[in-house]
């Protein structure tokens, strides 16, 4: 299912262009994908990156490795913490106090096969942290960007992360909808879920606005904190990827290109597919995500359920 992939030829180093006056946006900006993303954007001379993450002390750790390398970088530590909704708004008011545009939200953060457990809004930990907490956090952002959109010659940027892991998302439904019983479906069925509506979410936000460029990626398989609580918790995959890990496992500054392209490539280039894998290579993925009536039934529900919350 996760499959080697080619794609296009992409080297972050020489390939993004100049971003100056650029306000970023990385979600998990502290560890793996999210921290590689941050420091290659640094290196081409944005405006501001704001590095959001749960943990301040990780978080500036981060940012002090990433200027050693970057010492002009501007990199600033924003608090976010995607599994509570007061958090996301907090976050999302301190980053419109401070900033006026926003031209890349690159929604990085995500958790993986984690026991059942719930967001402090009741959401599964998984769907509430991968879906719920970008959702809220990118409507709040919304008025930002869509400002930044109307300038001239202006290139607005939503990326977010989902996996070749939405095909473990129940044939049946696609998404899972009752929270509260979601914890009978399994964890890989709720990551499936989870990573399903990243890429549903994204189509929509491109349906409703599409003066953004709006589309979801597939990283590849990464060597990843994401697989130290998996390895943990399973054997056979413990075992599977330290037999079979080095031939198809990619290191952190592989995993990122993908991202890296849909958030700086051509423009018309990226918005050519909703759903890109390593490197720009464009997928429809599975029948649920082509599904134009799925992609408004999950934004109608998403909607109606960030409302309960007086969002």
């Amino acid at each position: 299912m996760f499959g080697l992939y080619g794609g296009k030829s992409f080297e972050p180093e020489k390939d993004i262009s100049d971003l100056s006056g650029k306000v970023i946006i990385v979600t998990g900006g502290n560890t793996g994908l999210g921290k590689e993303s941050v420091l290659q954007f640094a290196k081409h001379n944005p405006s501001q990156i704001y590095l959001a993450a749960r943990t301040e002390s990780k978080a500036r750790s981060a940012i002090e490795e990433i200027k050693s390398q970057v010492p002009n970088a501007k990199v600033e530590f924003l608090s976010l913490d995607l599994t509570d909704f007061e958090s996301v708004k907090a976050a999302a008011d301190t980053f419109k106090e401070k900033e006026q545009r926003l031209d890349i939200l690159l929604n990085n953060a995500g958790i993986m096969a984690v026991p059942y457990s719930t967001t402090k809004q009741g959401y599964e930990i998984q769907f509430g942290t991968n879906h719920m907490g970008h959702a809220l956090l990118t409507k709040l952002l919304l008025p930002v960007l869509l400002k930044t959109a109307e300038e001239p010659n202006s290139d607005v940027r939503v990326v977010s992360l989902s996996s070749e892991g939405h095909q473990l998302a129940p044939q049946s439904t696609g998404i899972i909808y009752d929270q509260a019983a979601a914890e009978k479906n399994g964890t890989w069925a709720r990551y499936g879920s989870a990573k399903l509506a990243n890429i549903l979410h994204s189509r929509g936000l491109t349906a409703h606005y599409p003066s953004i460029t709006a589309v979801a990626v597939h990283p590849g398989v990464i060597k990843t904190d994401l697989f130290a609580t998996t390895q943990r918790d399973n054997m056979l995959i413990r075992y599977g990827i330290a037999a079979v890990g080095g031939l198809f496992m990619q290191t952190v500054p592989q995993g990122a290109r993908n991202q890296l392209w849909a958030c700086t490539a051509n423009k018309e280039e990226v918005r050519k597919g909703y759903y890109f894998k390593p490197v720009g290579s464009s997928g429809s993925g599975t029948a649920w995500a082509k599904s134009d009536k799925k992609v408004e039934e999950l934004w109608e529900w998403t909607e109606t359920e960030l409302a309960k919350h007086g969002y």
